[in-house]
């Protein structure tokens, strides 16, 4: 794993996010390919796999790491950055899922996790654009960040080939007034699409 600041923006971002309908013990897992900076919409895959591994807290990215390459492996085309629904550093082994994933596909990658797992913050103001450090131990492993004024912030953190800053900046330029970055917001619609329409037959 490498950090560095991202020093050329992206020409295109892939957002990846994965449900589960757990009775049939099976994960779906979305892609979603997008250009950058205009976030116009390439292409989508959902690719859906049985469960592997089970939920162990702190082990997440050995449940979700494989359907998530496979759909990240049926883009046509390889992203330059991925925004993964999970943590990167800010992670007790310093290596969540976002980690993990840019490792393994050698992409530059960006934690855009929903939910605090580990790590002391200081909630930011709830205006867009103002954040928090986010520590672990004392090291600084990611921010605290308001992606929508009002609305609660989301938990940043450089995954594999980024840094802080870097993750901070790319973030809010993928969002469009909601709180999720636009291709992660999009893969998470369509993993639970496809969940439901495996639930409703």
């Amino acid at each position: 794993m490498s950090l560095r600041p991202i020093k050329s923006d992206p020409k295109l971002i892939a957002g990846l996010d994965v449900a589960y309908d757990l009775g049939q013990g099976m994960a779906f897992a979305a892609a979603v390919l997008y250009t950058f900076p205009l976030l116009e919409f390439l292409e989508s895959v959902v690719v859906v796999e049985k469960i592997t591994f089970p939920y162990v807290p702190g082990l997440l990215s050995f449940r979700e790491l494989p359907p998530l390459l496979s759909a990240l492996g049926k883009l046509s085309r390889t992203p330059d950055l991925l925004l993964v629904d999970g943590q990167g550093i800010c992670h007790p082994r310093r290596l969540g899922l976002a980690s993990h994933l840019g490792v393994a596909s050698g992409i530059a990658s960006i934690g855009s996790a929903k939910s605090h797992l580990c790590g002391d913050y200081v909630i930011p103001n709830l205006v867009k654009g103002m954040h928090s450090p986010l520590l672990l131990a004392g090291e600084e492993v990611g921010a605290v960040l308001c992606t929508r004024s009002g609305v609660m912030p989301l938990f940043i953190s450089p995954g594999h080939l980024c840094d802080i800053a870097s993750a901070i900046r790319l973030v809010l330029a993928c969002c469009r007034g909601y709180r999720l970055p636009e291709p992660q917001r999009q893969a998470h619609h369509l993993a639970e699409a496809a969940k439901r329409g495996s639930v409703d037959k």
